[in-house]
């Protein structure tokens, strides 16, 4: 039997020809399995959706109720059957509630890993390394130039403001869900104790990862409505990126522009966007992390869905691994 019998790429997405099911389809479909909530991943609209409670509650939060006609949750590493077909999830290590898809039928393994990282993250589960024949990676962050540094050296750098310029408000910017609620952990972890205010886009999520038992501390809503044009001097208010652009980041005092992304190490990337302190801090594996992911896994066979696709298949065919782009369109980087 050929992978391509048991998993294809469709224009819709992932295609199960024995199973009748996508994962992660791009347009609705009557049956998706889904590996995260990330809206590039996950869409309202199907017929039927199976995937982790986590992420069912994020598409429900973020959708509302009635996002799919039925909603079916799974429990990590255990599997069910679809018309044959051997399906469990499996931490990806992305964000919470995030998983890899292993399908299995007739002696041949396929693994859709999804978004993943292999850095720790006190708000998910750690990525689990899975054997299989096939293995479906994504390559965000697919070229030698990205070498994510250590997520604790650059909340220093953002500890380090806050004392080198104290009259000024600390405006960063990361993604409602995951990258958000991770900066939170992670400033905690360093020490920060003070309130942290918060956009009122990342309250519903912060308020749900807090329910799930992740700690992160005293939040604030960051309503800059005071008289006061100091009210946040020298205070860490954490907003979407598209809040930069709003009338509400104009209004704190001599805000200092922050941004936390893999894409920072991109000084163009931080320059258009007004960035003064870039944050290296990525969801996403980092070229060194995809390798050793795919030489820890040995797969025979390598498919890239997404990203910088061209160099991880050549790294691929170097190392001896049948790999091939797959040319998948519909997924950006809300998360990295």
């Amino acid at each position: 039997m050929k992978p391509e019998d048991l998993l294809c790429p469709s224009p819709a997405g992932l295609y199960s020809p024995i199973g009748d099911f996508y994962v992660d389809p791009v347009r609705p479909v009557v049956r998706a399995m889904v590996t995260h909530g990330h809206s590039d991943h996950a869409r309202a609209g199907h017929g039927a959706v199976l995937a982790t409670r986590q992420t069912l509650d994020i598409m429900r939060l973020r959708y509302g109720p009635g996002f799919c006609g039925r909603e079916q949750s799974v429990e990590i590493g255990r599997a069910t059957e679809i018309n044959g077909v051997r399906v469990s999830f499996h931490p990806a290590g992305h964000v919470l509630g995030s998983a890899q898809i292993a399908l299995e039928y007739a002696g041949m393994r396929i693994v859709v890993s999804g978004d993943y990282k292999r850095r720790p993250d006190p708000t998910c589960s750690p990525f689990e390394p899975l054997p299989c024949d096939v293995f479906i990676t994504e390559a965000t962050f697919g070229l030698p130039v990205f070498n994510h540094p250590d997520p604790k050296a650059e909340i220093a750098k953002l500890l380090t403001s806050l004392g080198q310029f104290p009259d000024r408000t600390h405006l960063v910017g990361a993604y409602a869900l995951g990258k958000a609620q991770r900066l939170i952990a992670l400033l905690r972890a360093e020490g920060y104790q003070r309130p942290i205010f918060i956009h009122g886009a990342l309250t519903q999520l912060c308020d749900y990862y807090s329910s799930e038992g992740i700690e992160l501390g005293d939040l604030q809503p960051a309503t800059a409505e005071s008289k006061n044009p100091t009210a946040f001097r020298g205070e860490v208010v954490i907003g979407p990126p598209s809040s930069f652009n709003e009338r509400w980041a104009r209004r704190f005092s001599d805000p200092l522009a922050v941004f936390a992304s893999g894409w920072m190490m991109v000084r163009q990337r931080a320059k258009q966007r007004g960035v003064e302190l870039p944050l290296v801090i990525s969801d996403h594996a980092d070229w060194r992390e995809l390798t050793a992911t795919i030489h820890e896994i040995a797969p025979s066979q390598v498919w890239v869905t997404h990203g910088r696709e061209e160099a991880l298949v050549r790294w691929c065919e170097l190392a001896g691994i049948a790999a091939r782009p797959l040319h998948m369109v519909g997924y950006e980087d809300e998360g990295d």
